[in-house]
């Protein structure tokens, strides 16, 4: 086949020829064909058996981010996805493949093969607990994959989102054991938190911090993270080209922000404006004429809190409508980069041995709320935008002026047509896209299979594929079993029968669970938009009952029908809730938040920086939301003068700064990108050793009077009539002597370093257990 993905009419091969051709690859894949060693033989237990075994397939997981189920071309999606049609045309569409409804979840069952919550990582990882299940960190006796890819004489790369680091150890000085490149991956290129700015990323390669689009004003992440992939993969096939290769290819797409080249934006211009509820239509109705469901699949009913699209007023339709228009620009343009690598493995000869698999972490994403946002921190912090501001804005959506996130009747849209949304356990949260392609392998090329898949079933068919069985042994550490089940069988064989009889799910105490074509499910009331309200009556919680097969959009409630399977089922749910560490069931979000960055300064007042402290994670830096506190900085400012940044924290979206510009000392607190509140000194700096202050004292309820001091002197002061009282960024770091990301205000460019000498920064909090004080912390300049 020359490498090359083709476009012809896939035909359907017949199950005796489809079994015979498995046959005869497996006698190749196994070891038992002409090249020794290939087979499944265990490595020794040190797991250092790293032998180059070239017959064995190349991988490629492609992990798009709040993709759901029918966003794309393949399930019937509006967004146009050719290079993601190419790969399903040469290969096949599972359309019964789910996941964990979160990111993190998510990526550690995919990886490990193993369920979430066994893998400590029931939530994200900003949201640990001391709980077993939701550590956050990923345990040794459980290896990814990966490990034993590399440890088999596969290179392995990972680029993109990787978001399984405990956020306290996402510094500059580890500990290492939880990234990527301590956990199978021989080179990473990427970021380690939920989200980042699409123009302007916050990127570590291998362990060093990075900032690559300093200086390039047409930069944008993906096209970064295709090139660093395509130029690793021929590094590899110059140098070694007969030793397989793993890509780890983890694009921030589509998680806001949602940001392209204003191009591919343009091309879905008036594309939505039929309004959601037409879309679900329209896309269901192709998904019945590709086979993804059966004739008799109905939409499920529009939950209560999304309007229906004829009810909103004209600005909210020309709004909504484009925030829509920029996803699907976003999700095309990723779909554009993956074709250059496609066409790179083509171009290598490589194509027709590679494992491609394309999914997403979960469904589509409700947290933009009722109306989106032009700016996620705002939705994270327990704010909605006001819609004028929206019209004001609504032609820089997808650029680098806003962190935009669509409203959550597109999510819905995008999950067609199933129910609900990411966050949630019934199926618009957990079912999503899966292709998996090989073109040496798979004979029923562009085939669909319904066969019952999740994602902890990856690991296991892909080490059937490559013939390769983990060490019992991982760097002196006996490993726990494998818990996924492998759907080899499947790949050439539509009528097989899967070998899986049970799947649990929970997510933020939304519970669920599949049993032999069975699905039990239970909402525990909690929209993705209302961060922060916590309901511990899980016992009121009503479940659900769907014959999951016949019935995948969930409409028809079997609950009181058959009792006795619904009893059946929870029950089980029980049983694997305890297998698995799935209690204590927790559904809070902002209280976990706050009381995990709260955990990492508990009792400290005093913080002492030097220059060169930077990519500090928000949870390690001073915690001076609406408290009381005094930065000092002690300088030396060089005869001609010096101006640059001394001290920040967050960026264009939220954050605050402390620097020098223009002879002056400028303090900037940066309301959710709504307001700034600049206040500068009212004279030329001296030169020489100085201290420079600013003083905040809180009056309560998010207000205060801030104050700049040189040499003991005030210099200025004004009111910040609002400080922003949750988290300035999902990505952006704490720095000091210079601002690494997006700039807290325009005035500067990143990355704006300081031109004198930073000899130390020294923060000062008021003492008091609240974080709200009504006194003002005592002025030490004050003469």
């Amino acid at each position: 086949m020359n490498g090359k993905i083709g476009r012809s009419k896939a035909t359907t091969i017949g199950r005796r020829r489809s079994l015979a051709v498995a046959v005869v690859v497996t006698f190749f894949c196994t070891g038992l064909g002409p090249v020794p060693g290939a087979g499944t033989r265990k490595a020794d237990q040190t797991h250092n058996s790293r032998a180059p075994l070239p017959q064995r397939p190349n991988i490629v997981v492609f992990m798009l981010d709040d993709v759901g189920f029918s966003h794309m071309r393949p399930f019937g999606g509006a967004i146009d996805t050719p290079n993601i049609e190419r790969v399903a045309q040469q290969g096949l569409r599972y359309t019964n493949f789910h996941t964990q409804a979160l990111c993190s979840p998510t990526r550690a069952a995919f990886l490990s093969g193993r369920n979430h919550h066994s893998m400590g990582t029931g939530v994200i990882t900003e949201l640990q607990t001391s709980d077993p299940g939701y550590t956050g960190i990923l345990p040794k006796d459980k290896a990814l994959f990966v490990q034993s890819l590399k440890d088999f004489g596969y290179a392995t790369m990972g680029v993109g989102k990787w978001h399984n680091t405990p956020v306290h150890e996402v510094t500059t000085t580890g500990p290492y054991d939880l990234w990527p490149t301590s956990l199978g991956f021989e080179h990473y290129y990427g970021f380690l938190g939920a989200d980042t700015d699409q123009f302007h990323p916050v990127l570590w390669d291998d362990r060093a911090p990075v900032d690559p689009s300093v200086g390039h004003p047409e930069y944008h992440l993906t096209v970064d993270l295709t090139d660093r992939s395509i130029q690793w993969l021929e590094q590899q096939n110059r140098q070694n080209p007969k030793k397989p290769f793993f890509l780890y290819y983890a694009t921030g797409a589509a998680h806001a922000p949602h940001q392209a080249p204003p191009e591919f934006i343009a091309k879905y211009s008036g594309k939505f404006d039929q309004g959601w509820d037409k879309v679900r239509e329209e896309t269901l109705a192709r998904q019945k004429v590709l086979g993804i469901f059966p004739q008799t699949t109905e939409l499920s009913p529009r939950p209560e809190p999304i309007p229906a699209w004829d009810s909103l007023s004209l600005d909210q339709k020309r709004v909504y409508a484009r925030l829509q228009e920029v996803f699907a620009g976003f999700v095309e343009h990723t779909d554009h980069e993956f074709g250059r690598l496609l066409d790179t493995i083509a171009q290598m000869g490589k194509l027709d041995n590679t494992i491609i698999i394309i999914t997403s972490d979960n469904g589509a994403s409700g947290e933009g709320g009722l109306d989106g946002s032009a700016n996620e921190m705002r939705v994270f912090n327990g704010f909605h935008d006001n819609l004028a501001d929206l019209v004001a804005g609504i032609d820089q959506f997808g650029s680098e002026q806003t962190y935009n996130h669509y409203p959550a009747g597109w999510a819905l849209a995008g999950n067609t047509p199933l129910r609900f949304w990411k966050q949630i356990n019934h199926e618009g949260g957990i079912r999503d896209p899966f292709i998996i392609s090989w073109p040496n392998f798979i004979m029923d090329k562009g085939a669909v299979r319904s066969q019952f898949t999740d994602s902890i079933d990856v690991a296991p068919t892909l080490f059937e594929l490559t013939g390769i069985q983990p060490a019992a042994v991982i760097n002196g550490i006996e490993q726990k079993p494998i818990e996924g089940v492998s759907f080899v069988a499947s790949l050439n064989d539509q009528g097989a029968k899967t070998t899986k009889t049970v799947q649990y799910f929970e997510m933020l105490g939304n519970r669920g669970i599949w049993a032999d074509g069975w699905k039990a499910v239970a909402f525990h009331g909690r929209y993705p938009w209302t961060t922060g309200i916590s309901n511990p009556n899980f016992d009121d919680d009503r479940w659900e009952l769907y014959k999951a097969d016949e019935d995948p959009s969930e409409v028809h409630d079997l609950a009181a029908k058959y009792p006795s399977k619904l009893a059946e089922l929870k029950s089980l749910w029980n049983q694997q809730a305890l297998l698995y560490n799935v209690y204590p069931l927790n559904d809070s979000t902002a209280q976990r938040i706050a009381a995990t960055y709260a955990s990492f300064t508990a009792g400290r007042t005093e913080f002492t920086y030097h220059e060169g402290d930077i990519r500090i994670p928000e949870p390690l830096s001073p915690p001076v939301k609406n408290r009381s506190h005094t930065i000092t900085a002690t300088v030396d400012i060089p005869p001609a003068g010096a101006e640059g940044m001394l001290v920040t924290c967050g960026g264009r979206f939220a954050g605050y700064a402390l620097y020098i510009q223009g002879g002056h000392l400028h303090y900037v607190h940066n309301y959710l990108n709504e307001a700034r509140y600049d206040i500068a000194s009212n004279g030329t700096l001296p030169t020489g050793r100085v201290e420079l202050a600013f003083q905040f004292d809180s009056t309560g309820n998010g207000h205060g009077i801030g104050k700049l001091f040189v040499n003991g002197e005030k210099v200025g002061e004004g009111a910040i009539d609002q400080v922003v009282p949750g988290v300035y960024s999902a990505n952006e770091t704490f720095d000091v002597g210079l601002d690494t990301g997006t700039p807290v205000i325009d005035t500067y460019s990143v990355p704006f370093p300081f031109t004198g000498k930073i000899v130390s920064v020294v923060f000062r909090l008021a003492d008091a257990a609240s974080t709200i004080y009504e006194a003002p912390l005592a002025d030490p300049f004050d003469e």
